[in-house]
């Protein structure tokens, strides 16, 4: 017995999930939330002994929030996953000594993750970071549509462990295409935050390294030149170049996908203004 849920959203998985099922095999609770999927991705969870959930996706906060408080999971702790990540060994061992100690006080733990591309980790273009993926349900909450920023009513920790991530699982066209509807969401989030949440340059210093990324993440919002800065920052600043090319084509399709939301939230404020959107 784990004392831990394991929780995976799918949307037309049949390639990716039995792996990631395997590197979860050890836990007798594995719930699959899915989007309406098409192929095998149902076949393939129940099979597997899964409970399995499925509803139209509405957006990733409202669909990870639709989990938190619809599914009974039946262990305190979850950790989630999607169908393209694994678990490790380590960071299993790390997850189930919180989950067995009945002192631990934080309610919510981010986590870093491994992210490969052409057969390479990028250690440098795409360092672990920090993602919320271990957490007591009641205590969590998840806002906007697009890379949902956790709401948390608790004291929080980082796991030191990581999980592995294989976000080209599906090839190039797929992400692509994936990153074109993400650039939606982000157009709209962008002008969100450009109206509700102004400038706090104080939390650029802070101690909590998650409220020093979501400010840094605020200020770029305002800032000119985006994609050209992005490309610039994750080439040359955080060392992407010594990932070699599959450093520099990660770099370059994250500057396009930066370029496709600006473009869009170009379209979005001539709207707004009552003008052709193109």
């Amino acid at each position: 017995m784990s004392g831990i849920s394991i929780f995976i959203q799918t949307l037309n998985e049949e390639r990716n999930l039995p792996s990631c099922l395997d590197s979860v095999s050890w836990a007798d609770d594995i719930v699959v939330l899915d989007s309406l999927s098409t192929d095998g991705t149902e076949r393939i969870a129940r099979e597997r002994g899964c409970r399995w959930y499925a509803r139209a996706f509405d957006g990733r906060g409202n669909h990870q929030n639709w989990a938190m408080e619809h599914i009974d999971f039946r262990h305190p702790w979850v950790f989630y996953l999607d169908a393209d990540e694994h678990m490790t060994a380590e960071l299993r061992a790390e997850i189930e000594a919180i989950a067995a100690d009945p002192d631990e006080a934080r309610v919510a733990f981010y986590c870093g993750r491994r992210n490969f591309f052409m057969g390479k980790w990028l250690r440098h273009a795409m360092p672990p970071g920090h993602i919320m993926r271990f957490f007591r349900p009641p205590h969590i909450r998840f806002a906007r549509d697009a890379n949902p920023v956790p709401v948390v009513d608790g004291e929080v920790g980082y796991l030191r462990h990581h999980f592995l991530h294989f976000n080209f699982s599906k090839g190039l066209h797929e992400w692509l295409e994936r990153h074109n509807r993400y650039s939606t969401y982000e157009a709209r989030e962008t002008m969100k935050a450009l109206r509700d949440q102004p400038l706090r340059p104080g939390r650029l210093f802070a101690r909590d390294p998650m409220t020093r990324r979501l400010e840094l993440k605020n200020l770029s919002f305002r800032m000119p030149g985006r994609p050209f800065l992005k490309f610039l920052y994750m080439y040359l600043l955080r060392g992407g170049i010594l990932d070699g090319r599959p450093g520099l084509t990660y770099c370059t399709l994250q500057a396009i996908y930066e370029y496709q939301i600006c473009l869009k939230v170009r379209e979005l404020k001539r709207i707004e203004r009552g003008l052709p959107g193109s």
